[in-house]
């Protein structure tokens, strides 16, 4: 069995252009079912039925033993999701005739409204950094950047120079998925960017890194490194709030749309294929203007 996953994995690289993240995903989701039905007895995919896939669910959301509350519906549904994906390819290329698992549902996962700032913590945040100091620019620069750009904390440790476009105030991020976007920046964000690049990075940078963000040791940084910087950040400016890089872009988001920004214009700043995936920050803007009228208006107090 384990030489049909290989070769599940091998073609989900070459056609889907698939990440090492998302090929070891599927490896673990995979390797764990055949683990599984080798303990029912069970050698090949073919003699997989509902009753099996049934069975695995259930084992599934009880994994954990007593006084566990089982395994989420976000993880079943992912892994549920990996095992259709692999039995489609057994159909279409080796010939398997079955498929359990497309009489499954993925379990319903209730919206995570996303976490954000406020505008006020945000500059809190961002002004705290001593711009006198070769790292307090690095990280000032660094984290305006991503607040006014709506970048993932991936796309700002992989931002090259020549990714910046001083002429037309324009930045080129290379997305998920090999995508690219253009996404403009405000004049407080270049100052920031030329002083950067002048006083910092032109000192540090080894003469082979590209990265536009480097480490005193000349290369680039790590998307553990920008959270270790953050956390930092938080404890000195007193931010009595959990911040994760993740949250300045959803404060773009959201501060985009409280200020009257077009959704379809914030969806192509942040680089969804979907309008739905944007539209979760209309209802955090929602919730922000109800609870503002709930807090000021006096009838809504009685």
């Amino acid at each position: 069995m384990e030489d049909l996953l290989e070769r599940f994995l091998q073609y989900i690289m070459q056609v889907n252009s698939g990440s090492e993240h998302t090929k070891a995903a599927y490896q673990r989701d995979i390797q764990e079912f055949i683990m599984y039905i080798r303990e029912q007895a069970i050698d090949s995919f073919e003699d997989v039925d509902r009753i099996v896939v049934m069975n695995y669910i259930a084992f599934l959301r009880d994994k954990g033993g007593k006084g566990y509350s089982g395994m989420k519906n976000t993880t079943i549904a992912r892994k549920l999701s990996s095992l259709r994906s692999f039995y489609h390819y057994l159909n279409e290329y080796i010939g398997i005739a079955n498929n359990p698992f497309v009489y499954f549902k993925t379990p319903k996962i209730a919206k995570r409204i996303p976490e954000f700032l406020f505008y006020d913590e945000i500059e809190t945040f961002l002004e705290s950094f001593d711009l006198n100091s070769m790292q307090g620019l690095r990280d000032r620069t660094m984290f305006e950047l991503m607040y006014a750009c709506g970048l993932r904390v991936s796309e700002a440790v992989s931002l090259r120079t020549r990714d910046v476009d001083f002429a037309d105030n324009i930045l080129h991020i290379h997305g998920k998925g090999d995508k690219e976007r253009l996404v403009p920046f405000y004049d407080l964000a270049k100052e920031l960017l030329v002083s950067y690049i002048k006083d910092v990075r032109d000192v540090w940078a080894n003469s082979d890194e590209t990265a536009l963000f480097v480490n005193q040791r000349g290369k680039k940084l790590t998307t553990r490194g920008v959270q270790y910087l953050m956390n930092k950040a938080v404890e000195k400016c007193d931010l009595h709030v959990h911040v994760h890089p993740h949250m300045f872009r959803h404060s773009f988001a959201t501060h985009l749309l409280d200020n009257g920004a077009d959704l379809r214009y914030v969806q192509e700043l942040l680089g969804h294929s979907s309008l739905s995936t944007t539209q979760i920050y209309v209802h955090v803007s929602k919730e922000r203007l109800k609870a503002a009228y709930e807090h000021a208006h006096p009838r809504a107090k009685e």
